[in-house]
């Protein structure tokens, strides 16, 4: 367990819609008028970013463009300019190191702030606690990046990061939220349990369909088996809201790469890719789930885990999307995983209709140091992948490769 005493002082800032502010502050006349940042209408792509506007519309981050499009018409589409957003995220960082000695990039428009140990410093004779004193100085710093770098931004106040992640969506927009220490239960009690950060819609949609609609629910299930279903998730749930197991913040973030904190098993692994036109044939598709594998288990490898499950994600072109998993012994290995995802994606694949989009996800995860499946002994199982993951880590990742090109994987460089 972590020397740090928990408290209610970890923050998750989020500058609301981040793009579209920006893009508003370069050219003011786009205030107040609905506008969405990403892909142009009719080209392949998302929706990075939608303002306030235009979600009343229908429109949000993810959606295609074109769908977009046909929901907001009167919209203003304009495309993301990542060069542009990067400095205004590094003046807010300035202003957040001002105030606070443990500050953490988790994105490019979020942060992770520690207060444990400030409320002697920042106390005020007019403060009724040490969580009235913690609360106001979160204001005063959010108007603070308002007022200095034009940017606004909701902050959610809890004991852990989970509790401040779901603590800043109900802050939105603009505003500040704090769960008091010992109020992470009742908190969390009638938030859906999409609301958890380790919950994505595919496990939403199992929970859902057992008659599971809230996080209260999940912590209160019943012996059965839906508990026994879906115990992983509610372990998941109960320690990323117990203040005992709130250790340090981690590392900073590159804005626009994968977060992969080390050893972390809570939440998936995943990666996709939407295809600039649309694939029909299955080699096309499948050289892009191999591509897919690869990165993921990298991913996991320098994460510190093995994956249990292994799952795809197949969109067609007219947007019907499906998943499929499937549970196999931990593993990270890309033969192994590719192996896998070649037949879900095969089993999946009913319609002759071309392909849009496909995703790989490792999820269930166990830390790397359990015992690797037979027949390989875990003292002499080779590791051709440490070289492998050295070689990317001197020179990036693209320095080396699966090939498929004889029908069977091998590494090219």
């Amino acid at each position: 367990m972590s020397p740090r005493t928990p408290c209610s002082r970890i923050c998750c800032l989020d500058l609301d819609t981040f793009f579209v502010s920006v893009e508003r502050l370069l050219d003011p006349s786009l205030v107040g008028r609905p506008v969405v940042v990403g892909a142009s209408p009719g080209q392949r792509g998302v929706v990075t970013a939608a303002s306030y506007e235009v979600r009343a519309f229908g429109v949000k981050s993810g959606m295609s463009a074109t769908e977009a499009r046909r929901l907001a018409p009167h919209a203003v589409f304009l495309p993301t300019r990542h060069s542009s957003y990067g400095p205004y995220a590094l003046r807010v960082k300035a202003v957040l190191e001002r105030y606070c000695p443990v500050v953490r990039t988790a994105s490019i428009d979020e942060f992770f702030l520690d207060f444990l140990g400030c409320e002697a410093m920042y106390h005020r004779p007019g403060d009724a606690d040490a969580d009235a004193t913690i609360l106001r100085v979160v204001r005063e710093l959010r108007e603070r990046i308002q007022r200095e770098v034009g940017l606004p931004a909701s902050v959610g106040i809890g004991s852990t990061r989970a509790v401040a992640k779901m603590a800043s969506n109900l802050a939105k927009p603009a505003g500040v939220f704090m769960v008091p220490l010992g109020g992470e239960r009742e908190f969390v009690a009638r938030l859906p349990v999409r609301a958890f950060p380790g919950i994505g819609p595919v496990a939403g949609r199992r929970l859902a369909d057992a008659g599971v609609h809230t996080l209260g629910q999940l912590l209160s299930l019943p012996p059965g088996p839906a508990t026994a279903r879906f115990e992983g998730l509610s372990r998941s749930l109960r320690h990323g809201i117990d203040p005992q197991r709130a250790g340090p913040l981690n590392r900073d973030r590159p804005a626009f790469r994968e977060h992969d904190p080390v050893g972390v098993t809570v939440g998936s692994i995943s990666n996709e890719r939407t295809f600039r036109e649309d694939l029909a044939d299955h080699r096309s598709v499948l050289d892009q789930l191999h591509a897919l594998v690869g990165r993921t288990c990298w991913r996991a490898r320098k994460r510190g885990v093995l994956a249990r499950t292994i799952g795809i994600k197949l969109r067609y072109a007219d947007f019907e999307t499906l998943s499929r998993s499937i549970t196999v012994p931990p593993t990270w290995d890309e033969t192994t995983v590719y192996h896998h995802v070649r037949r879900l994606y095969l089993r999946a694949r009913s319609r002759a209709l071309a392909v849009r989009l496909v995703g790989v996800v490792l999820s269930n995860l166990v830390p790397e140091d359990r015992q690797l499946p037979l027949p390989f002994n875990a003292e002499r199982r080779p590791r051709p992948a440490q070289a492998i993951d050295s070689i990317r880590e001197r020179f990036g990742y693209g320095a080396i490769r699966m090939g498929t090109g004889s029908g069977r994987s091998s590494w090219v460089a």
